[in-house]
């Protein structure tokens, strides 16, 4: 009766650690709100800040074009020395662009993180896994440098 017992807990706690959460869908309208906020300030002003809080927060600066309105950046890539113990190499990096318009009178700003995985082999095989960051702590984060920026550059012209 034990061993019956026993069984039976072993298999429900190796059931209870295979079951799944349902991951929380957000939909498309959802990331365009977190990731956009819009400013009484010119374009070149909002342009300007968030070039300046990126490299502030350590990203280099790839692509900047005020005209299109689109800054892409990356930030240091990160190796995993572990990976390397086994013959592969696992690199890790965060990128961000960035799109600016004016609408109307104001201007919007909207940001896109993005985890990028590249992973090879001793034997060639390489990989790429690109993953976007949808966390809300992110992106209030980087607006709020964005806005203390602005805030800044628009004082200095006053």
């Amino acid at each position: 009766m034990k061993i019956k017992r026993f069984v039976i807990s072993f298999v429900l706690i190796i059931l209870a650690g295979c079951a799944t959460i349902e991951k929380q869908t957000i939909t498309p309208l959802e990331i365009q709100w977190l990731q956009s906020r819009e400013y009484n300030e010119t374009k070149e002003i909002v342009f300007r800040s968030i070039v300046s809080v990126l490299q502030d927060l350590g990203y280099a600066i790839k692509n900047a074009d005020i005209q299109t309105g689109l800054i892409s950046a990356e930030s240091a890539a990160i190796s995993d020395p572990i990976s390397r113990l086994f013959g592969s190499s696992k690199i890790t990096q965060t990128m961000v662009t960035a799109f600016v318009e004016k609408i109307g009178t104001k201007t919007k700003a909207r940001l896109s993180f993005v985890e990028s995985v590249n992973m090879s082999s001793t034997y060639g095989q390489t990989d790429r896994r690109d993953t976007p960051i949808l966390d809300a702590r992110l992106y209030e984060n980087a607006f709020g440098k964005i806005d203390n920026a602005i805030f800044i550059r628009s004082v200095d012209l006053r």
